[in-house]
């Protein structure tokens, strides 16, 4: 059963998921959409078998595999696998499946990513619009978030409503330079600040 928490001050919502785990970010009241996420692809096709009535097992494999090239573009790109896993946890990463050999011959180095860890799809069908796809990354508090790292969730599966900024595409990464540790200690850690570290939770304005 899905339960709804309401903050006066930050108007956090919790979303509990699969009955038992909770995402929680906070949006705006009046710019929200419903939202679904899953860990995989098997996980998004068996709920579209129930009594789900806005996706379809079509809908899960378009949205998993427009999230998994949203993943390659944008998701952040780190010099190290140490200082990917500083800000995304141990385990959580590995290496750049773009990166071509050539790259690498050519002096440029080798970057390193957060692992793919699920993806949510929000849907804008009673507005007139579509489903909408977005990656899911791991933070170094063992939340879960959008490669922009500006949306944090407790969890990697279940449903309710976030807000339509969750679906915005984040800046392209892909062939550019791979962050060192000095500009992610300027940037205060993945996202718009330190969330990963203070156990925080940024806002989508509204």
């Amino acid at each position: 059963m899905t339960e709804r928490f309401t903050r006066k001050r930050s108007r956090h919502v919790a979303l509990v998921l699969a009955g038992t785990a909770t995402l929680a970010l906070a949006g705006c009241e009046d710019d929200r959409m419903d939202a679904q996420s899953f860990p995989d692809l098997e996980s998004c096709i068996a709920a579209s078998q129930q009594d789900t009535l806005w996706f379809t097992e079509d809908d899960c494999r378009k949205n998993f595999a427009a999230a998994q090239e949203e993943f390659l573009e944008t998701a952040p790109r780190y010099e190290s696998k140490e200082l990917c896993e500083q800000e995304h946890g141990v385990g959580n990463c590995g290496g750049d499946p773009a990166q071509t050999q050539e790259a690498q011959n050519s002096g440029g180095g080798f970057s390193f990513m957060p692992l793919l860890v699920g993806y949510m799809m929000g849907s804008m069908l009673s507005r007139g619009g579509g489903i909408f796809s977005q990656p899911m990354v791991k933070t170094a508090d063992g939340r879960f978030s959008t490669p922009k790292g500006d949306q944090s969730f407790a969890s990697n599966r279940g449903t309710g409503k976030v807000s339509a900024a969750t679906f915005q595409r984040a800046p392209s990464t892909i062939g550019k330079p791979a962050m060192t540790a000095t500009q992610v200690s300027q940037r205060g850690g993945f996202g718009a600040s330190a969330t990963a570290r203070s156990g925080g939770r940024s806002s989508a304005g509204g």
